[in-house]
């Protein structure tokens, strides 16, 4: 962990905040709609503190859609892909603004370094904590010409100040931010379960705490 963490620790109350969040929209083009967190995704205080893997309900994300749950301490963002904005993260316009394109910094799994950086391209899953100074990036999905950041194509916006990531959790180039989000351990153990803090059986062990930065 690097010394930024010290940086972000009064942030706590705000991530601890963000249990009972989440944001969602009904896919590119569509208004945003507050979703309601559903209690059976949310696991026991007691689970929670000692750190056990936790299963998010895919069924009850549509597409375009994100979920905020609290893993470890930190928000972890899951978010239901739409087919356009797959399409969105390969285009050769956005990866030219991209500072990391290709996930060569170790930001992720060796399973999530690919383009979409995930598992399954139409969920993500990552650390919604920004690489800069641990702040908590809002998630912007629709290409919108009245965004703070000119042509945004979709993805994250730190409002503190002013990082930029895709889709996919990757770093715009010339923002503060240094890399990509972190894409924390996940498997899914069935087709409508995505499982947060565990690796795919038989994948290499990866732990959270070996990014280069959270």
């Amino acid at each position: 962990m690097s010394s930024h963490a010290a940086a972000a620790e009064p942030l706590t109350p705000r991530r601890d905040f963000l249990k009972l969040v989440t944001l969602a929209t009904a896919g590119i083009g569509a208004a945003a709609l507050a979703w309601p967190f559903i209690d059976s995704m949310n696991p026991a205080a007691d689970v929670i503190a000692a750190g056990a893997p936790m299963d998010i309900d895919l069924s009850k994300i549509a597409s375009g859609q994100q979920v905020i749950v609290r893993w470890r301490g930190s928000p972890i963002l899951v978010v239901n892909r739409t087919p356009q904005a797959l399409k969105t993260l390969q285009t050769p316009s956005l990866i030219r603004r991209l500072s990391d394109p290709d996930s060569t910094v170790h930001q992720q799994p060796p399973y999530a370094e690919n383009w979409h950086r995930s598992i399954k391209p139409e969920f993500a899953v990552l650390v919604g904590i920004c690489t800069h100074l641990g702040c908590l990036p809002g998630y912007m999905p629709q290409p919108d010409p009245t965004s703070p950041a000119p042509d945004w194509p979709g993805g994250y916006f730190c409002p503190c100040h002013g990082s930029k990531y895709d889709l996919a959790g990757r770093v715009y180039s010339g923002v503060p931010a240094p890399y990509n989000l972190p894409v924390p351990p996940y498997h899914f153990p069935n087709p409508t379960t995505v499982r947060i803090g565990a690796n795919p059986p038989r994948e290499e062990t990866f732990e959270l705490s070996s990014v280069v930065q959270m």
